[in-house]
């Protein structure tokens, strides 16, 4: 695909037309003060097509609450894709093709990880793409490297985590990568007692949706 702007032209031009990915249970169209809201508390850089939705749940005094608590709290810069959104509509989950997605984990996330770990704490992803960046990074023995690159790991059932030890993440949608990411970590059975109690619930779904600490 080809544009007729670049730089900061084209952002201006995307920033100007684009619209808020809404779920849709939130039945309006999208406002200005959605592009606001459907931000992170520690968003920083363009380039993301949607905002990395588990983040969404953190507010500055549950962050403060969790650092007195004696969590470290450590950054990685992710650039969400479309491949996101993007359902599984081939038969066999391994001909999927995963979108590629951009992040960055610099020398000092990456030292502050390591080290945790070796301390024997535990790793607490917030977010299926904070999973994807920080697997596509660890060696055999689970150790996070330092780096710039995209990502196309396909995490589905059956694949062995070397560097997540919990995970923070919303309600996902059927025949996604994201619900088969999280069906990867907790369990096939265990996750459909949670969706099967969620939909008894009424728990919300999609990006301002309710969340689960699988640990």
């Amino acid at each position: 695909m080809e544009f007729s702007a670049s730089g900061d032209e084209f952002w201006s031009i995307l920033d100007e037309v684009g619209h808020t990915p809404l779920p849709h249970y939130i039945r309006r169209s999208d406002k200005p003060f959605d592009r606001e809201r459907y931000q992170t508390i520690f968003a920083k850089e363009w380039g993301a097509v949607a905002a990395p939705t588990a983040g969404l749940h953190f507010t500055e005094r549950v962050l403060n609450a969790l650092k007195e608590k004696g969590v470290e709290v450590v950054e990685i810069t992710l650039w969400v894709s479309y491949g996101t959104f993007a359902p599984v509509r081939v038969k066999e989950i391994e001909d999927h093709k995963m979108y590629p997605e951009r992040f960055r984990i610099t020398k000092e996330s990456a030292e502050k990880i390591n080290q945790a770990r070796e301390r024997g704490g535990r790793v607490v992803a917030v977010g299926t793409t904070v999973v994807r960046a920080l697997e596509s990074s660890a060696s055999g023995q689970g150790k996070v490297i330092a780096q710039e690159k995209e990502t196309q790991l396909f995490i589905y059932p059956g694949y062995k985590f070397k560097a997540v030890d919990a995970l923070l993440t919303n309600f996902h949608m059927p025949k996604s990568t994201l619900l088969m990411l999280v069906s990867a970590f907790a369990g096939l059975e265990l996750i459909k007692k949670a969706y099967q109690y969620a939909l008894e619930k009424g728990y919300r779904f999609l990006s301002y949706g309710d969340c689960m600490l699988i640990i």
